[in-house]
């Protein structure tokens, strides 16, 4: 595994003082962050906090740290340093302005905020109290991610003229009723585009640059009891002048589960991202890396990850994510998970759902 400490000198503050993190929401995503944190090289876990006092006692003695129920004593602790959230996605605004407000660095779970308005309250927040605010970009974070960014940056595509997304997931109607907040355009901001896919859009962000303009339509066809989508098909422009097209689904069943895909071509090659791995990877131009990716990064026949069950997604790229940040925050430079970059995605996402309310039309980015 790719551990970011490995380019670090050996003196560096990043090996020798753990920066102290605390959770707050100490439901299945807490879990998770909770499993990330105690592998990370440069965190440790110091507290949880979560309104159910029972709820943060169990992660707190599974994993270590003082549990709190009341938020004000949990961020009065001065050798807490940075706070996690993993409330609804909804529900973000609020404990992250506080926790920057009481000098915490923050890092968001998916999305930071359900709309760019949000999103820049909190920024404005971070700037002004001098603190890092980051988010979970978790889909940034693995090998086969970092070689096709490699040969994004280095022209290997030509002409980049396609550029695609598809998630074809499936949650059943439990998922749905087990909690009041799920299906809800208050505390889950959409559907299977904003919940479900919004890491494999900022991936094909990541990759292939910003979108200039969208068209869109969305449907519930298969669930009961829920606001938003759970099918929606976008087409995208990019301002590279690609062309794209963004699906996104809970209803669409498969024993195993379909990988999340990110799909980018053009004049002189294509790669297919097949979750972790690469179903394609072919450029006119090879170069001698090209063998090793093919030999140890191409596609088998595994499960998609998280397709059919949300709690069988891989914690490491969060454990990559959260050291990443630990140390930006400790050479003093901005993360590459930055705000202004999990901003893009929402933008994104709030152009496709503007575009399908209104009948498809086109909506500028």
């Amino acid at each position: 595994m790719i551990r970011h400490q490995e380019s670090l000198p050996a003196q560096s503050i990043y090996l020798t003082f753990p920066m102290k993190f605390g959770i707050i929401g100490a439901g299945m995503i807490g879990h998770f962050h909770a499993k990330a944190i105690t592998a990370m090289t440069g965190g440790e876990l110091q507290s949880v906090f979560d309104l159910r006092l029972d709820a943060a006692e169990k992660l707190a003695a599974e994993y270590g740290g003082k549990a709190y129920s009341s938020i004000d004593e949990f961020l009065a602790d001065p050798e807490l340093e940075i706070v996690t959230i993993g409330t609804p996605s909804g529900a973000h605004l609020d404990p992250a302005l506080a926790a920057l407000k009481a000098g915490k660095h923050v890092i968001c779970e998916k999305p930071l905020e359900i709309t760019t308005e949000r999103i820049d309250l909190l920024m404005a927040a971070a700037e002004l109290h001098g603190k890092t605010l980051s988010a979970v970009l978790n889909r940034r974070f693995h090998p086969g991610m970092d070689a096709f960014k490699k040969a994004a940056e280095e022209g290997r595509f030509g002409k980049l003229t396609s550029a695609s997304a598809y998630v074809k997931w499936y949650r059943d109607q439990a998922y749905y009723d087990s909690a009041g907040w799920r299906g809800t355009w208050a505390l889950d901001g959409g559907g299977a585009l904003m919940n479900q896919s919004v890491h494999t859009v900022d991936a094909l962000l990541y990759l292939a640059g910003p979108a200039k303009a969208v068209t869109a339509v969305t449907a519930c066809q298969a669930h009961e009891r829920i606001e938003v989508e759970d099918s929606i098909v976008a087409t995208v422009e990019f301002e590279s002048g690609a062309l794209g097209v963004i699906e996104c689904s809970t209803c669409t069943w498969s024993k195993a589960g379909h990988p999340a895909r990110v799909q980018l071509a053009g004049t002189d090659g294509s790669v297919f991202l097949s979750d972790e791995s690469f179903e394609i990877w072919d450029f006119r131009e090879e170069k001698p890396e090209d063998k090793e990716i093919k030999s140890t990064l191409m596609k088998g026949q595994e499960a998609g990850l998280g397709a059919n069950d949300p709690t069988a997604i891989n914690f490491y790229q969060h454990q990559r994510n959260f050291e990443e940040v630990v140390q930006s925050i400790q050479e003093g430079r901005q993360c590459k998970t930055h705000a202004g970059e999990a901003r893009k995605a929402v933008a994104l996402i709030r152009a496709i759902y503007e575009s399908a309310q209104n009948g498809g039309k086109k909506v500028s980015v």
